[in-house]
């Protein structure tokens, strides 16, 4: 296995899934592996794991036990596998969501500010949509609503119109090239503001926030009474919806009730406020510096905790 990154929160994810021994499970985010190692070295012989991963670089790391499963897909379409592979019921599913180390220190890939390289920032290597054709082709008002919403970028205005004037002398193409052009709006620490705008690029080529309403929204498609989802969020986004899915059963938030006044929640949430990494981990791992790890329960709606 290659040294994708270390595993995040691993004790806390393990223990979150409250691992059956012949359980099934799925690792929607297998990246390096680190995770669904963890997840097969607790289950028995009648145990079985898929991971999902629609990055070409993740085959590299396939775990050679006939307990796995590898399926190179964007986590989106988990329920059309649950239905290929006639699983009659799921265990669990962990969910690491965000950019690896690996993606982020491999200076090909376009994601890192630290290196030069061609304006890609492609989680999957068969989209042909790069960081390049956004800049190029989006509008300003778009590119107004991307870096404010998923960046937080407060000069987003200004910026975009930037943007837009010089794309029509020279198309951006390179990092070095676009990080020249950013140091004439950035604002406070330079590091973090460049950070900022390379995250909400990389969420949009990668229709992040997309993806990850897809798969929340599918999960009681999958999930038995009784099955753990454990996920992890690196940023406000991201948490906002498996918080809202956790509390009220659906990412928009929306409390519905039954005849009685019961609450509609087919999920009892395990952990009542978020988790974070301890000192010793934040140490260890830089990718833990912003997560988030939120546990729940599915109970279904006959079997709920009122």
């Amino acid at each position: 296995m290659s040294e994708y990154h270390i595993p995040v929160l691993l004790k806390e994810c393990i223990e979150g899934l409250d691992i059956k021994k012949n359980g099934v499970y799925f690792d929607l985010t297998f990246g390096g592996g680190g995770h669904s190692a963890e997840i097969l070295s607790q289950l028995g012989p009648q145990g079985k794991l898929f991971g999902f991963d629609q990055d070409e670089d993740a085959v590299q790391n396939i775990l050679k036990d006939e307990r796995f499963e590898f399926i190179r897909s964007n986590f989106k379409y988990h329920s059309r596998f649950y239905k290929y592979y006639g699983i009659s019921r799921l265990d669990g599913v962990l969910a690491d969501l965000g950019i690896s180390s690996y993606q982020i220190d491999e200076a090909s890939r376009g994601f890192s500010i630290r290196y030069d390289a061609d304006l890609d920032m492609r989680m999957n290597q068969k989209g042909s949509f790069t960081a390049a054709d956004l800049l190029n082709t989006y509008s300003e008002q778009d590119l107004i609503k991307i870096l404010y919403e998923y960046g937080e970028v407060k000069n987003s205005r200004k910026l975009s119109k930037g943007i837009v004037e010089v794309r029509k002398r020279q198309k951006f193409k390179s990092i070095k090239s676009f990080l020249n052009f950013l140091s004439s709006f950035e604002q406070g620490r330079s590091e973090q503001y460049r950070a900022k705008v390379f995250q909400a690029l990389r969420i949009e080529v990668n229709d992040e926030m997309g993806a990850l309403k897809a798969m929340l929204r599918d999960l009681e498609k999958i999930l038995s009474v009784g099955s753990r989802v454990v996920v992890i969020s690196y940023h406000s986004l991201e948490d906002r919806l498996v918080k809202r899915l956790f509390k009220t059963g659906n990412i928009e938030g929306k409390i519905y009730k039954d005849t009685f006044g019961n609450n509609l929640n087919p999920y009892r949430q395990i952990t009542k406020r978020v988790v974070v990494p301890d000192e010793n981990e934040l140490k260890l791992n830089r990718r833990s510096r912003s997560a988030k790890l939120r546990i729940a329960e599915y109970v279904g709606l006959e079997n709920k905790v009122k």
